[in-house]
């Protein structure tokens, strides 16, 4: 779950820093990752109660 939330949140935050420049996707793109990386380990745990 942690895979499929950085792949969504990295890819997310690409989509999004795009429409600024180069740099600002890179950057959100990793944020992305961080949040997306928490989100899919909090629904695991919250799915396995």
């Amino acid at each position: 779950m942690g895979f499929v939330g950085a792949t969504v949140g990295s890819s997310l935050g690409w989509w999004l820093g795009m429409y600024v420049g180069i740099g600002t996707a890179i950057a959100l793109s990793v944020v992305g990752s961080v949040i997306g990386i928490w989100a899919g380990l909090w629904a695991l745990r919250r799915w396995m109660e």
